[in-house]
């Protein structure tokens, strides 16, 4: 076998190599096709135990609406050259049976409401009591966590109770080459009970996934890969990666010195 096609099969097998890897690594590899499902999918969240609610009333009589509204409390933020004072609206906190305690109105059960069903829920406890009441809502410790083989793992505080799972692993930083993306875990409470659910990264069925949209407390976790599995043994996660090319490095140079 002459040099050159000695180097030609060097290339050719790196080549496939990459080619190989690529196969775990890009995302939506379908994409082209992808087809959106009849069924729209909606990003619904629902008040769950422990959830903490911001609930504001107002009405043109603003008197009326005074009592239905919980003190709002002043917080100091001190630093070294000046000491700020800051208003913050009190939450609701959802207790073990799902309800909250109301002003006025007494214990309120909210459980598996949407903020949309709850807020209009109130609204018709409120009209014996204001005329054309207006509540806003909302889930004010909605958070996801996101763990594994991704770059800055974290809880992450969502202000606007919308977040998609690409979204939540855009503010990890996003997967490492390691990341198994054909299998990422995603662990969910439903009706007080933890479920969980597999997802692929590589597929564009996960676009038409109910865990597309990630509700409040859902964990995200990228397990790692098989090399990086192998290469725990190892101090240097890369190290496999460079043996493998060195062997081939060696074969060649081996081969065209003899």
């Amino acid at each position: 076998m002459n040099r050159n096609n000695v180097i030609i099969l060097a290339l050719l097998s790196l080549f496939i190599m990459s080619c190989a890897s690529k196969k775990n690594v890009l995302y939506f590899q379908d994409i082209e096709n992808y087809e959106q499902e009849n069924d729209t999918i909606t990003n619904v969240v629902r008040i769950k135990s422990n959830d903490l609610l911001s609930i504001s009333v107002s009405s043109a009589d603003r008197k009326s609406a005074a009592p239905f509204n919980l003190p709002v409390l002043a917080t100091l933020n001190s630093d070294i050259t000046a000491v700020n004072s800051q208003q913050r609206l009190q939450t609701y906190l959802v207790n073990n049976n799902g309800s909250i305690q109301f002003p006025i109105l007494g214990e309120i059960n909210l459980l598996g409401k949407t903020t949309g069903e709850a807020s209009v829920y109130l609204i018709e406890k409120l009209k014996k009591y204001i005329k054309d009441p207006i509540v806003n809502l909302r889930v004010t410790n909605f958070k996801v966590s996101v763990l594994g083989e991704v770059r800055n793992p974290g809880v992450f505080n969502i202000t606007d109770e919308r977040i998609t799972i690409l979204e939540a692993i855009s503010r990890a930083g996003d997967m490492s080459v390691f990341g198994k993306r054909k299998n990422v875990l995603v662990i969910r409470e439903v009706n007080g009970k933890k479920t969980y659910n597999r997802v692929d990264f590589t597929s564009s069925k996960l676009l038409n996934s109910p865990y597309y949209y990630l509700q409040q407390n859902d964990v995200v976790l990228v397990d790692p890969n098989k090399a990086q599995i192998q290469s725990s043994t190892f101090f240097n996660r890369n190290t496999p990666i460079f043996v493998s090319i060195a062997g081939v490095i060696i074969s060649v140079i081996s081969i065209l010195t003899r």
